[in-house]
């Protein structure tokens, strides 16, 4: 059984970093892509951004790219968020999500491993 568990999530001002953290356990992902999706209150679960199995290939959301970095760490079974220039809209609960496939995918329906999620709360 898969078991994925975030953290690093935290209370930061507009500007701030942060850098997310996904390790999994039971199961190992290193040869499987994995995903950062995020949702906030009253809108649905958006794409953040995906990682295929080697960390050579990654995909981002409009919304974050060039602000967000998506890296993993095989070795250690964890994938991470790096979170510049924070802005409150990106005020969210963010999961990690792994898949059985290698290659990265954008669609929350892919993944069929997911962490419980971390808050990241900017103020503006």
């Amino acid at each position: 059984q898969v078991q994925l568990v975030e953290s690093g999530g935290g209370l930061v001002q507009a500007g701030d970093s942060l850098r997310l953290s996904c390790a999994a356990s039971g199961v190992t992902l290193r040869n499987r892509a994995r995903g950062w999706f995020r949702q906030a209150p009253g809108k649905e679960r958006e794409f953040v951004a995906t990682i295929n199995w080697s960390g050579g290939i990654t995909y981002y959301a409009a919304s974050v790219k060039g602000r967000f970095t998506i890296s993993r760490d095989n070795g250690k079974n964890t994938v991470y968020l790096q979170m510049n220039s924070l802005k409150p809209e990106d005020t969210a609960v963010y999961y990690c999500a792994g898949r059985d496939q290698a290659v990265p995918a954008a669609q929350a329906e892919e993944y069929g491993y997911w962490g419980q999620g971390t808050q990241v709360t900017v103020s503006s």
